[in-house]
């Protein structure tokens, strides 16, 4: 395995993984934007 060049990157990655499970798994809020959603847990 490769890894990742940045913690910037692996820290973007590893949200959006995160952000994909939560949609999958129904936790998140319908009235956010599901962008502002994204940001804050990259935060």
């Amino acid at each position: 395995m490769l890894g990742f060049k940045s913690f910037a990157s692996a820290s973007a990655t590893l949200a959006s993984i995160e952000f994909a499970h939560m949609i999958r798994k129904g936790q998140f809020s319908p009235g956010l934007c599901l962008f502002r959603q994204f940001a804050e847990l990259a935060i």
